[in-house]
């Protein structure tokens, strides 16, 4: 097989585990957990702490999605905020809608002939995550609210040397950005994430004390504040004073929905998703296509061909079908049927392919998991979807906007298409395992379109080879971006049987390059050991982050 990544070893804990893509936001959510929190306060203070060390890639004003098995139930928390009251594709075009779509949505959508700006206001819609976490914590949470905010806020006013990876990222977004955000809505972030001009750089400690005043407004008003208080009010605000359309208002009418998680079985295995509007359901069709395939005595090359066009099959039919539920039914059922699996798989030839939806009715984010002594865990993910969001700060505020808006479309009829008080096809999914009805644990990869690809690379690690989260997390990855256009990492190459077998993907049509880094994502998992002897987990080798225990 490829090689894979070294110098990690998995995490075993009898008591509980964290894992998350930042060490600090890992130890965090297990000092919740040694101060007698449950899984649910050590993910949500894991979250919290992630938007201040991590805040290129999730924020305070970034969106939130949670799977939470509670010991005998898989429970599934949407709290994804909606567009502003005033958000139509008419008044898009005439405030300058692009003209490319954005490469994070890839697939089908990539084609669209316009697209929301992924910059400045016109993207940003009602952030979900503070409402998220207060929603997780009164249904599950055991420690009071204001005790899952301290290390955060405390890492916010007094600062924390910036880790590697988030450096760079940091750096990269800076470089890439900094000169053409022009104009009054974009001079807070210029101040506090690109003070003197450059990003942080790699152990420089750094400080957002303006994040720490928000997020202690949040903790002491259980997110009130943020809603329908003085943060609101702020927003509201600046967005009228410097061209917004979020309002107040918009802020005050906002709610999660609690919804059913939706599965497949593959090979004996339930793999959990939340339903759209998150991508989630792309990784299930996927599966569902691989399910038919017997992967004793395949090559490499034919797994790894199969596993592409299961892909692309799944996102032609996520990209085409997927949008808020209150505006559009997805016909979950219907795409998840084994028959329909079956015509799909179908159209898999021993040729790349670029394949259009099928008619199933005719027939840049954070990813964390925790685990407790009881059995509860966690999977979670919150993003500002691209770097830095919208690039939007609130004076005074400390904390960057979301630019959810951009994963709308324009085009009249589609049921992703931009319309007021409606939430956006999402990219960020959470994921979770389960065996005969029991819990095996969570997991996630994290990265835009990546996500649902890194979910089906993870399982058939999982449940085909039988690798534990450190193994599976480990293996070279493979990305598809769009068209026939396949990444893969150095690792797949390093010996003769990979390199054989991408030459072999490129005989078939597949236009495949080897890349350092191309977004192949960032993921954690956390499984629950037999008889009860406690947890096994992993995390990513190509973040900062770590999987802890006790």
């Amino acid at each position: 097989m490829p090689q894979s990544y070294h110098g990690r070893k998995p995490v075993h804990a009898p008591r509980g585990a964290v894992a998350t893509s930042q060490p600090l936001a890992a130890s965090a959510g297990l000092a919740v957990l040694r101060r007698g929190g449950n899984a649910v306060d050590a993910a949500i203070a894991t979250a919290i702490a992630l938007t201040v060390v991590q805040p290129g890639s999730n924020d305070i004003g970034g969106d939130l999605f949670a799977l939470v098995w509670d010991g005998r139930t898989l429970h599934g928390l949407n709290a994804s905020g909606r567009s502003p009251a005033t958000f139509t594709p008419e008044l898009i075009r005439e405030r300058g809608a692009g003209a490319v779509a954005s490469a994070a949505l890839g697939g089908a959508q990539a084609g669209a002939a316009e697209v929301v700006p992924d910059r400045g206001w016109l993207p940003v819609t009602v952030p979900g995550a503070p409402a998220g976490w207060r929603d997780l914590h009164e249904r599950f949470g055991a420690l009071p609210y204001a005790d899952l905010f301290t290390d955060a806020i405390g890492y916010a006013e007094h600062g924390y040397p910036v880790s590697p990876t988030v450096a760079a990222g940091w750096d990269s977004a800076v470089r890439r950005l900094h000169a053409d955000l022009r104009g009054p809505e974009f001079e807070e972030w210029s101040r506090v994430f690109a003070p003197g001009g450059r990003a942080p750089r790699a152990g420089e400690r750094w400080r957002n004390p303006d994040a720490a005043r928000t997020l202690r407004l949040i903790a002491e008003t259980g997110s009130e504040a943020f809603y329908r208080g003085e943060i609101a009010t702020a927003i509201g605000d600046f967005a009228a004073a410097t061209g917004g359309l979020l309002t107040a208002d918009d802020l005050a009418e906002h709610t999660s929905t609690w919804v059913e998680p939706i599965s497949v079985n593959y090979r004996g295995y339930d793999v959990w998703e939340i339903p759209p509007n998150g991508q989630g359901i792309a990784a299930l069709l996927a599966l569902n296509v691989l399910e038919g395939y017997d992967p004793a005595g395949a090559s490499l090359e034919e797994r790894l061909h199969r596993q592409i066009e299961a892909m692309k099959l799944g996102f032609a039919d996520a990209h085409a079908f997927v949008a808020d539920p209150d505006f559009v039914a997805t016909p979950v059922p219907a795409l998840l049927d084994r028959g329909y699996s079956a015509q799909r798989r179908a159209l898999i030839s021993d040729r790349a392919s670029v394949p259009p939806p099928g008619d199933p009715l005719r027939g840049g984010t954070v990813y964390l998991c925790t685990a407790d002594a009881d059995g509860m865990m966690v999977s979670l993910i919150q993003s500002n979807y691209m770097g830095f969001g919208s690039h939007v700060v609130v004076p005074g505020t400390g904390f960057n906007l979301q630019n959810r808006g951009a994963g709308f479309v324009l085009e009249a009829g589609h049921p992703n298409v931009a319309a007021p008080g409606k939430r956006p096809f999402h990219t960020i999914i959470p994921g979770f395992l389960t065996r005969g009805g029991e819990a095996v644990g969570p997991f996630g990869v994290m990265g835009g379109h990546m996500q649902p690809q890194g979910h089906v690379q993870v399982v058939l690690s999982t449940v085909d080879d039988g690798l534990d989260p450190q193994q599976a997390l480990d293996r070279p990855r493979w990305y598809w971006h769009a068209g026939t256009e396949v990444r893969v990492e150095p690792g797949m190459v390093a010996d003769d049987e990979g390199r054989e077998a991408v030459e072999g993907l490129r005989r078939r049509g597949h236009d495949v390059s080897v890349a350092e880094s191309g977004g192949f994502g960032f993921g954690q998992a956390i499984w629950r050991l037999a008889d009860g002897a406690g947890y096994v987990a992993g995390s990513e080798p190509r973040a900062d982050g770590s999987a802890v225990g006790y």
